[in-house]
């Protein structure tokens, strides 16, 4: 009668203690690993894998082992940069409103036990990309290592040019993926790893246009804030420039690809020209953002079709 009792007032819309505290927690959790930050940097690997299963004529039943092993070691490197970030920027997002609401912000996590969180899942997912390969491994060091020590320790506070930091230790992503099945020395993973390095770029500008607030009030100097929309503006539209040509690189993935990567970028490059047309910067910043997640959604989308077709 109690279990009844207790799924009727479930049910009711009346949830338990325990499960509401389950609930914080995982909130919690993701907002420390910054939900979709992580997931938009796993997913790079999960495509460079297999991509290089695809070129190396590998089933993923044969690999299987190593898959679960990279994916899960990628995810807690990057996980355990993430929280580092947390950890070393509180004093920054107490002054940001998109940020307030991080546990380290409200005291609900002690900033000693975000400390070693951070750590503890950076060094166990070094330990575990270690049974993958040497050069996986190293992938995934460089990464950490400018995310961590270069763009969140030394840069962010400092130069406009955090940006392009931080960008590298997205732009290895594909190299850890592919370098777990061979070498990454292959046109394809190269490739990909300069789309995300120069798409991360405006991506971010975007962001730093739409929460410019927040950045001016911390001190940030992201380019929008040090150098104003304008210049910002431009940036954007040179970097995005800078995409179209390397589809023609990735012919190995086939002329649909192809086509379908130099259409993206010319979507892409075409809405950072509206920019300097418009009347309303934040709603333009807004659009931006939302384009370019569709821009490496389908992207990587298609990346992955092409090995299935």
């Amino acid at each position: 009668m109690k279990m009844k009792k207790t799924a009727a007032v479930q049910v009711a819309g009346t949830q338990s203690p325990a499960t509401l505290k389950d609930i914080s927690i995982f909130t919690e959790i993701k907002l420390l690993v910054k939900g979709i930050v992580l997931v938009m940097n796993v997913m790079p690997v999960f495509v460079g894998f297999m991509l290089a299963l695809y070129f190396s004529e590998t089933a993923l039943a044969d690999k299987l082992p190593v898959f679960i092993l990279t994916l899960t070691g990628s995810t807690l490197i990057i996980a355990g940069a993430l929280i580092l970030n947390n950890w070393y920027e509180v004093d920054l997002d107490e002054k940001m409103d998109r940020t307030k609401r991080r546990p380290t912000v409200t005291g609900s996590l002690s900033m000693k036990s975000v400390l070693w969180m951070g750590i503890g899942a950076s060094v166990a997912g070094m330990i575990i990309m270690l049974f993958t390969t040497p050069e996986a491994a190293l992938y995934s060091f460089i990464g950490w290592f400018f995310y961590v020590v270069l763009y969140t320790f030394w840069s962010k506070r400092r130069y406009t040019l955090n940006t392009v930091i931080g960008s590298i230790s997205g732009a290895v992503t594909p190299l850890i993926g592919w370098a777990a099945i061979s070498s990454a020395y292959h046109v394809i993973p190269i490739m990909i790893a300069l789309i995300l390095f120069i798409w991360q770029i405006p991506h971010t500008f975007a962001i730093a246009m739409r929460r410019y607030d927040d950045y001016k009030a911390a001190g940030v100097p992201m380019l929008p804030v040090a150098y104003g929309f304008d210049m910002t503006k431009r940036q954007m539209f040179i970097y995005i420039a800078a995409l179209l040509p390397l589809p023609f690189f990735m012919v190995a993935l086939g002329i649909w690809f192809v086509i379908i990567a130099t259409l993206l970028n010319l979507g892409f490059l075409f809405a950072s020209i509206t920019g300097f047309f418009t009347k309303d910067d934040t709603k333009w910043a807004n659009m931006m953002f939302r384009s370019s997640l569709i821009y490496l959604t389908v992207l990587f989308i298609g990346m992955l079709i092409v090995t299935v077709i």
